[in-house]
């Protein structure tokens, strides 16, 4: 059956798209050098690759995957195409054969079960780099945040630095007393006080 389900995460990402006025496209987000028009280009890129990973379906040659996001890229009808996509991809990994086997998403290859966690992951902390630059509220239920937190807490191991490259950035020192979502930030690179700098 399946590991986790992305529902509530998908669902909390794909609320905070009405709080995304055109404004705000231009916006810093706490992922440096990514305004948030690329961190929703990146939402529709990783959206389909991790759908693509659940049904154990070969990527396009040059078709979209979590990395390489642009502002440029965006496409313009993403209001309507990225709820959908959230719930394809919800979807697919409802499917308990999601779970099983190995599986690719963006190159890498790895446990089905592994990658599930990571498409949680994905959700979760990226969802809160938009409502931190947008200026919304951010809720993770408990389940979700402590799957993110042991995700994150193993790749800050030192002896997981190579594959921590490219991924999350230099930890962010938090109090051990702190909330858990709090530390699952700083483990992956992010201050849980950020906000975008006054103009």
């Amino acid at each position: 059956m399946p590991v986790i389900d992305l529902g509530s995460a998908a669902r909390e990402v794909a609320r905070l798209l009405d709080g995304v006025t055109e404004d705000r496209l231009d916006d810093p987000t706490p992922c440096a050098d990514t305004p948030v028009a690329a961190l929703l280009d990146h939402f529709m890129g990783l959206s389909l690759a991790f759908t693509w990973a659940a049904r154990k379906i070969t990527p396009p040659e040059g078709g979209p995957g979590p990395g390489a996001a642009s502002a440029e890229h965006l496409d313009p009808r993403w209001r309507a195409l990225l709820p959908r996509r959230l719930d394809e991809l919800v979807e697919a990994w409802r499917d308990p054969m999601a779970w099983e086997g190995m599986t690719e998403a963006g190159g890498v290859r790895m446990p089905a079960e592994q990658m599930g966690i990571v498409a949680l992951d994905e959700l979760v902390l990226h969802g809160w780099d938009l409502a931190r630059a947008t200026g919304q509220p951010f809720t993770c239920n408990p389940a979700d945040t402590a799957a993110v937190l042991a995700f994150t807490s193993a790749s800050a191991a030192p002896e997981q630095a190579a594959g921590r490259e490219g991924l999350f950035g230099p930890v962010v020192e938090v109090p051990e007393d702190a909330p858990a979502f709090d530390r699952a930030l700083g483990f992956a690179g992010r201050d849980p006080a950020w906000t975008p700098k006054p103009a």
